[in-house]
C-alpha cells in the first residue's frame, strides 16, 4: 500500500536491500554495542501467537532514551531526556556565535497537507547568507514578529499577501486584523457568538486539521471562534522544536543513504498531534546541505563513500570540516518565532551537542527536553521505514562519533 511508504519515498523505486535480523550483539566499526534485542507478541486472526524479535538499536541509551512515538508504539507521548544546559562547566559548552544573526520573515503561507493537516510555510532572510532559510510552523500558538510588524506604506492587502494575517483568508477579507473586521461589523470583543458571517469565516477552525488555523492577536488574545478545545493546556507543555538541515538527496529523489526524509516526516507528524505537542511546533529548515558542504560536494563524498570511506572521512578528504553547519541563525529564527526565554523548547534530535549549540551564546533559547527519535526500521522490525546498507553505516557512523565525542 502507497500508505505505508514513508512520505519521501517513492513505490516506483523499492529498496534493493531488506536488514536481516542480527545478534543483539554487533561490532560496528570497532565499537561493541551489546543491548539485548526486543521481543514481541502479537495473536492473528486465528488465535495463534507469534513472537517477533525487533533487531537492537545502535544508539546507546547513555545518549538517547529507549523508545519514541511510532506506529507500533502504543504510548503516542514521545520518551524525553530533560536538559538543564546551566549546570555544565564553561569547558564543555560549545564554541558559540557571539552575535546572533538577524534575520526576517519575509512571507507566510497556509498549506494543507496531503495528511489532512495544516501548517504556515514561512521563508526568512537574514545578514549572514543570502539563503531562504525555511519555518515550518504547526498550530496557533506561534506567530512570527519580524512577520506581524508594521511596514512603511503597506496597505492591508500588502499585509494580506505576504501574509501578516490574523486567522484565515477568505473571498472578500478587506482586513488583516481581526479587531478590524470586528469594529467594522459592529460586533462587540465580548460577544460569545459571532454575529455575521463574516467573523463565522473568520473564526473558523478545519475539522480535519488538528492545529487551528486561528492565531492569537497580537495582544494575545484568542480571536473570537477559535473553538477547538485542546486535551492538555498548551502553556503546561512547550512546543516541539526540530532544527532540520537540507538534504536534497534524502527528500527529494529517494536516498537511502540516510534517514533525513524520514526524520523530517516523523517531525511533522509530531507536531500535527495534539496530544503530543498541544502548543504546537515549528521544524526550522535550514539551507545547508552535506553537513554545510553544498550538493555537488555531497554527491562527491557519496563517491568516496562507495570508495570504502564513511559520511566523516569523506569529508575531510574533500578539504571539509567534517561537519560544517552551525545553529546561530535557528537561534535567531526561534526567538522571532516567539521560542525564546524561559518557558522552553523540547528538542527533537539524537544528537545531545545540538542542544546547547541552538541555545545560543547566551541561552537566548531554553530547550527543556531532548526528545530522540528513533528510525522507524528499528521501531518495526524492519517492516517500516528506510531499508538499506547504506543507512546502517551512516547511523552507526554517527553513534561512533557521539561516543568519541563523550569519551
Amino acid at each position: 500500500m502507497i500508505s505505508d511508504l514513508p512520505a519521501h519515498a517513492s513505490p516506483a523505486f523499492p529498496p534493493i536491500h531488506s536488514p536481516q535480523a542480527q545478534s543483539p550483539t554487533r561490532q560496528i566499526s570497532g565499537l561493541n554495542l551489546t543491548h539485548e534485542a526486543s521481543t514481541q507478541t502479537r495473536v492473528d486472526a486465528a488465535g495463534q501467537s507469534h513472537v517477533q524479535n525487533f533487531p537492537p538499536s545502535l544508539i546507546s541509551p547513555a545518549f538517547t532514551p529507549p523508545s519514541t512515538p511510532g506506529r507500533s508504539t502504543p504510548n503516542p507521548n514521545p520518551r524525553s531526556v530533560p536538559v538543564d544546559t546551566s549546570l555544565e562547566t564553561p569547558s564543555s559548552a560549545p564554541a558559540l556565535l557571539n552575535t546572533l544573526p538577524i534575520v526576517e520573515c519575509e512571507v507566510r503561507a497556509r498549506i494543507p497537507t496531503t495528511t489532512g493537516h495544516e501548517m504556515f510555510l514561512h521563508v526568512y532572510r537574514n545578514n549572514v547568507d543570502n539563503k531562504e532559510h525555511l519555518a515550518i510552523v504547526f498550530g496557533s500558538e506561534i506567530r512570527s514578529r519580524s512577520l506581524d510588524a508594521e511596514r512603511p506604506g503597506e496597505t492591508e492587502f500588502d499585509r494580506m499577501t505576504r501574509g501578516a494575517y490574523v486567522g484565515r483568508l477568505y473571498p472578500g477579507r478587506t482586513s488583516s486584523r481581526v479587531e478590524q473586521i470586528r469594529r467594522e461589523e459592529g460586533v462587540s470583543a465580548r460577544k460569545a457568538v459571532p454575529l455575521k458571517s463574516t467573523e463565522a469565516r473568520e473564526g473558523a477552525v478545519s475539522g480535519a486539521s488538528p492545529t487551528s488555523s486561528v492565531n492569537s492577536t497580537p495582544n494575545g488574545a484568542i480571536p473570537e471562534g477559535a473553538g477547538a478545545v485542546q486535551p492538555l493546556d498548551p502553556s503546561s507543555v512547550p512546543p516541539l522544536v526540530r532544527i532540520h538541515s537540507e538534504c536534497y538527496t534524502g527528500e527529494t529523489v529517494w536516498s537511502a543513504r540516510c534517514d533525513c526524509g524520514e526524520q523530517l516526516d516523523e517531525a511533522a507528524r509530531l507536531m500535527s498531534l495534539p496530544d503530543v505537542s498541544p502548543s504546537g511546533g515549528a521544524i526550522i529548515y535550514l539551507r545547508q546541505e552535506g553537513r554545510g558542504i553544498g550538493l555537488g560536494e555531497k554527491l562527491k563524498a557519496y563517491n568516496l563513500q562507495d570508495l570504502g570511506n564513511d559520511t566523516y572521512e569523506a569529508n575531510i578528504l574533500l578539504r571539509h570540516p567534517a561537519d560544517a553547519r552551525s545553529y546561530g541563525l535557528a537561534t535567531a529564527m526561534l526567538m522571532d518565532l516567539g521560542l525564546g526565554g524561559e518557558r522552553g523548547i523540547r528538542l527533537l534530535t539524537n544528537n545531545p551537542d545540538k542542544v546547547r549549540a541552538v541555545e545560543g551564546p547566551n541561552r537566548e533559547v531554553v530547550v527543556k527536553e531532548r526528545v530522540a527519535m528513533i528510525p522507524l526500521a528499528w521501531k518495526t522490525g524492519g517492516k517500516l521505514g528506510i531499508k538499506s546498507e547504506e543507512v546502517e553505516k551512516y547511523l552507526s557512523t554517527k553513534v561512533r562519533e557521539f561516543v568519541d565525542s563523550a569519551s
